[in-house]
């Protein structure tokens, strides 16, 4: 009687995995010159990808950071006091423009030994001193700061304000002492007194279209980012098939070396994990000294988010991973050869349009929302059909190539070249388009949404820059304006400088809180707020009130304070009488250059009330020569040197909501990460491609083919998927732009010259990477290209 036979035992499915996977990841440091090589390029790759993730996960920290410094110095809510104390301090807004920078600042006076000292100073500005922040006395001392110097050259630096005062490291911001600085009465608001800081209030959120904004910047800038990971994992993929062949001819089975070649790919994301830590390392210490649009952070601000960056960890291996062996599903690795250097199967359509089926599916039921305000949407819904029609596009270009290169043939030697090349190998000409094509269908899709909602959050200022190009006023408190005019008027380039006073009186009978303006000025002044027919010294207008909506009669009597009720003296508070003249005439009222329309009493300067300077108020409209070199720039010095608590406004057609503009300016900041990242990984990609040709192209050099024909050759073979890349990015950007316009409610518009710079912009991308690699190129058609190991 036979014995049983027994079976070798069988390894479980765990350990085969790790067994295989470990394998991988030797072959990946292990396989010479070739394996390392090849593992560094995907390590780069990858690398770059997971530094641009962790920067977008450390994003809201920064952003958060911002915030607390700058509510941790604002005067807004903070505590006020009426009367002079021990503890109280008095400030003003002393912002500045600069070459159209906004410099920041206060002008600072303390009113007892214990007044609150400003967030990063050790103490308070003294008359004649200066804090300031870093970037602004780098400025300063700078030559392109002459101007700045100039008109801040009455205070000297006495402190550099520290980084608890300020928002960012490029901020340029100041702290001004000044002993002029008084609050002559409740009237005079641009004047106050505290006793501390206070944070803002709790921050109003963003209202529906603003949060569909930011959910297609996130999607639209991230998307890329991974379609470029996940095309790093695949570099080097006809080299290591041929591995993979010898591996099943010494007799591996098709699964293992599926594993084997995951192992691999595992690997290089792990190296790239550890590049793209050290890459974000060296980005977050870099990014201090950059300021886009003049914003910042500080480096110590950008720690991502501790579960945030555990996903990315844990998702770019699973990803690596997961790709490799989707990618290998169609290819047969057989111990002789691989099946796909023979003609390939053509690839299915009926999946790849399931992807952006599924996410019109997604957004096409929110259209009839209205997300304005009156209709909220699922974030997440809208979010995940967003990331659906994008993605499909990586799925729908490599079939559209494919049928695209099979028809073609002839032409010259280049071109067939690419073609031909094209034929064998479309999927790997196609990953590059892919990130490609995504960005700049994503960038279609912002720009169209952008626009349609502009209206909304770009208001008219009512300004007219056109008849005035600065205004400059003074707050009650100074004896009027001074030789603030006569200054203004004498710099160089100044064509008209036309001063306005206003003062405040209250019609006899119980105090409503109303008063009633009267304006002074001359016959040229007061042209800019009403329509007069003649006007001479001596003559009074009165103006429709728009409160009370009657103009006032002449005769009648009015009160005007002229110290404001901030006095205790009881001298002080008796109010002066003043008669509207006997002759005053009815006009019609017209906005001045700031779009306010004045109502009361105007009146040319042999008529203006006695006694009452404390209580002017006073501007001056200045408009100037645009052919004057920093003519903008010398009247703003000439305002604060005539009057240091001076305020010059810039006039301009339109302002954006501040919600509206951060997200404007965070997608700044993001499409500029995301376009160095997609020119460095299209670099690495080009690279690595042209390394594994090395031999081709030597052998084609050696047969006689010139060096023109094959860098030709080169060019078309990223032309092609490319323009067929940005070709598809269009109409994906296209038909997203209209269904996020229909969702909004807004009528759908296509600005074609956006659409053509978007993907001009893409194809110049394109162009210069190309141009960068050809130096490798040619270094690679040498004969020595021929040898190896």
């Amino acid at each position: 009687m036979s014995a049983p036979q027994t079976s070798a035992p069988q390894t479980s499915a765990p350990r085969a995995w790790a067994r295989d996977l470990g394998m991988g990841v030797r072959f990946a440091f292990g396989g010479g010159r070739e394996g390392w090589t090849r593992t560094l390029f995907t390590g780069v790759g990858v690398g770059l990808g997971v530094a641009l993730l962790l920067i977008s996960t450390a994003l809201p920290s920064a952003l958060t950071a911002r915030y607390e410094r700058g509510d941790a110095r604002s005067m807004i809510n903070a505590p006020r006091a009426e009367q002079p104390g021990h503890d109280t301090l008095l400030a003003m807004r002393a912002d500045q423009t600069y070459h159209d920078m906004d410099v920041e600042g206060g002008f600072l006076r303390a009113e007892g030994p214990d007044a609150p000292v400003p967030p990063g100073l050790r103490k308070i500005p003294g008359p004649g001193e200066m804090a300031v922040s870093p970037a602004l006395k780098q400025l300063l001392d700078s030559p392109d700061g002459k101007g700045l110097r100039e008109r801040l050259e009455d205070w000297r630096v006495s402190e550099i304000i520290g980084e608890s005062g300020l928002m960012g490291p490029g901020e340029l911001f100041f702290y001004a002492g000044s002993d002029r600085l008084q609050k002559t009465g409740p009237e005079q608001y641009q004047v106050i007194r505290i006793t501390g800081f206070a944070p803002v209030e709790e921050r109003e959120g963003l209202d529906p279209v603003l949060t569909l904004l930011v959910v297609l910047t996130f999607v639209a800038l991230l998307l890329p980012v991974t379609v470029f990971i996940a095309s790093a994992v695949r570099f080097g993929g006809e080299r290591r098939d041929q591995r993979l062949a010898a591996l099943r001819l010494v007799g591996a089975d098709a699964r293992t070396v599926r594993r084997i070649a995951a192992g691999e790919a595992l690997a290089g994301s792990l190296v790239g994990l550890l590049l793209g830590v050290g890459f974000f390392a060296v980005g977050r210490e870099l990014a201090g000294s950059f300021t886009l649009r003049q914003r910042s952070v500080f480096p110590a601000d950008l720690n991502p988010s501790p579960e945030l960056a555990a996903l990315v960890a844990l998702a770019v291996p699973v990803a690596a991973v997961a790709v490799t062996l989707f990618a290998l599903r169609g290819v047969v690795i057989e111990p002789l050869g691989i099946v796909r250097t023979t003609t390939p199967r053509g690839r299915r359509m009926w999946w790849r349009l399931l992807l952006p089926l599924g996410g019109l599916g997604l957004l096409v039921p929110l259209m009839g929302r209205r997300a304005d305000g009156g209709g909220n949407f699922n974030q997440w819904q809208v979010g995940a059909g967003i990331a659906l029609l994008l993605v499909g596009i990586t799925a729908v270009l490599p079939w559209l190539l494919e049928r695209l290169v099979s028809r073609l043939s002839g032409g010259p030697v280049s071109w067939q070249l690419a073609v031909r090349r094209l034929q064998l190998t479309g999927g790997g000409a196609a990953r590059p388009a892919n990130g490609v094509a995504v960005a700049v269908a994503g960038a279609i899709a912002l720009q169209m949404l952008f626009a349609a909602v502009e209206s909304d959050y770009v208001a008219s200022t009512g300004q007219d820059p056109a008849r005035a190009a600065l205004s400059i006023s003074l707050p009650p408190g100074n004896e009027g304006m001074g030789d603030l005019p006569a200054k203004v008027a004498a710099t160089k380039g100044v064509v008209a400088a036309v001063p306005l006073t206003a003062v405040y009186g209250q019609q006899p009978g119980p105090d409503d809180g109303s008063r009633t303006e009267i304006t002074i000025g001359t016959c040229e002044a007061l042209r800019e707020v009403a329509v007069l027919n003649s006007c001479a010294d001596g003559d009074s207008f009165v103006l429709t009130d728009p409160y009370s909506g009657r103009p006032l009669r002449p005769g009648e009597k009015l009160a005007i304070d002229p110290f404001l009720d901030s006095s205790p003296d009881p001298e002080h508070s008796k109010a002066v009488e003043w008669t509207v003249p006997a002759g005053a005439r009815p006009v019609t009222g017209r906005e001045d250059p700031t779009g306010r329309i004045r109502g009361g009493v105007l009146l040319t300067p042999s008529l203006a009330p006695r006694g009452v300077g404390a209580a002017e108020n006073a501007h001056v409209f200045v408009q100037v020569d645009g052919s004057v070199p920093d003519a903008l720039e010398k009247v703003r010095t000439a305002a604060l040197k005539a009057n240091p608590l001076s305020r010059t406004l810039t006039l301009k057609y339109t302002k954006e909501k501040a919600g509206y503009s951060a997200i404007r300016t965070g997608l700044f900041f993001g499409a500029t990460a995301v376009l160095i990242l997609i020119g460095t990984s299209l670099l690495v990609s080009q690279l690595e491609q042209l390394r594994e040709r090395k031999r081709l192209l030597s052998a084609l050099v050696a047969f006689g083919t010139k060096r023109s024909t094959l860098s030709l050759s080169v060019l078309w073979q990223t032309a092609l998927p490319i323009g067929l890349g940005l070709a598809l990015a269009a109409v994906a950007g296209l038909g997203l732009g209209t269904v996020l316009m229909r969702m909004t409610g807004r009528p759908v518009r296509i600005d074609w010259s956006s659409v053509a710079a978007m993907t001009g912009a893409g194809a110049a991308l394109v162009a210069l990477v190309t141009l960068l690699s050809l130096p490798v190129l040619v270094r690679l058609m040498r004969p020595d290209g021929l040898r190896t190991e």
